[in-house]
């Protein structure tokens, strides 16, 4: 269902939806709900320290997840104590308070962008469906400034600043809100976030003249596989020419088949729902093919890795002007002051 969703959603060009009128309803709830914040009926409250949301506008990958790292990375270079606060999407857990994620923590515990996001980063990680809570916790371990990974439409949570993540191929897709297309709020909320990051270039034919001046360019850099089990590293150079099973059960799997076949890979296609957890006999496809699955699939199948599993890390690059600019403007915000040429 997800799925096919998703197909309807990002079809070009949109046609009628039976499902408009329940976007008409949604609509009205979300800006009822801002109207809530706005008038004071409902009030953010501050974790304690400086907080960045890292979001999107539509449901589905975007290269949010990549960006977060980056940006942890990058502040905690420039000497901040940075933690991330995360919802932990499929993770179980029998109680719904903030939980510590640690490199060796069970996915099924605390989700599987959150483990993710604490290993490669190195920053302290807490995940709660109440990111107040989980961020305070953050706090409460002595961090200096909060990267909410998800969360722009968690209003609860006061933040300082608001970086906003778009898929230039998918775009807003239909242009809808849901449940009739795959927009969480409308598009004109992106006047009122503090950066815009595109990833790749702006192929989705509406979405040029949605965007607002000077938006930041992103795009996703894959170089190399790692063997599940073992941790072996080999150059994604050496899979070209080879028919590979490509495994991905992220927001926008195409994205990842589509880089394979860039890397020169004939690529068999496995697509899931996003956070799916899979199981050893869903790979099982009968041969010795290369199994190349993304990093997020890979931390659910340590348990049953074999010689054929592969993930394909992938890493944010900006250009150099770009990255600058955005985290001076990132610092800025947090210390309370405007970026020198900054909007």
């Amino acid at each position: 269902m997800e799925q096919r969703l998703t197909e309807l959603w990002y079809r070009e060009p949109p046609r009628a939806s039976l499902l408009q009128p329940l976007a008409w309803l949604y609509a009205a709830l979300v800006a009822l709900r801002r109207r809530a914040y706005g008038a004071g009926l409902a009030r953010s409250a501050s974790a304690g320290r400086p907080v960045v949301v890292v979001g999107n506008l539509t449901v589905g990958g975007t290269g949010k997840t990549p960006l977060v790292i980056w940006l942890a990375q990058a502040l905690a270079a420039a000497g901040v104590r940075v933690g991330i606060v995360a919802r932990g999407y499929g993770g179980r857990r029998e109680d719904n308070g903030p939980r510590r994620v640690e490199a060796g923590s069970r996915w099924q515990e605390v989700g599987d962008e959150p483990l993710l996001l604490a290993r490669r980063s190195g920053c302290p990680t807490v995940v709660g469906i109440a990111r107040l809570a989980a961020a305070r916790a953050l706090v409460a371990d002595g961090v200096d400034l909060i990267v909410a990974d998800d969360g722009l439409q968690h209003l609860r949570l006061a933040r300082d600043c608001e970086i906003v993540v778009i898929d230039g191929a998918r775009g807003f897709g239909n242009g809808r809100l849901l449940p009739a297309g795959p927009l969480r709020e409308p598009p004109g909320r992106l006047r009122q976030v503090d950066a815009v990051v595109v990833n790749g270039n702006v192929t989705q034919g509406s979405l040029a003249a949605l965007l607002p001046p000077g938006v930041f360019a992103m795009r996703l850099e894959a170089s190399e596989a790692v063997s599940v089990g073992e941790g072996r590293r080999r150059p994604l150079a050496a899979f070209h020419g080879a028919r590979v099973h490509g495994v991905a059960g992220i927001g926008n799997p195409q994205r990842f088949f589509a880089e394979l076949r860039a890397q020169g890979m004939e690529v068999i296609e496995h697509a899931f729902p996003d956070h799916h957890a899979l199981r050893a006999a869903e790979l099982a496809f009968g041969d010795d093919l290369p199994v190349l699955m993304t990093e997020k699939d890979a931390v659910k199948c340590s348990t049953f890795a074999d010689p054929r599993l592969w993930y394909v890390p992938v890493t944010a690059q900006l250009p150099t002007r770009d990255a600058h600019e955005l985290l001076a403007r990132v610092l800025a915000k947090v210390r309370g002051t405007a970026p020198a040429g900054g909007s």
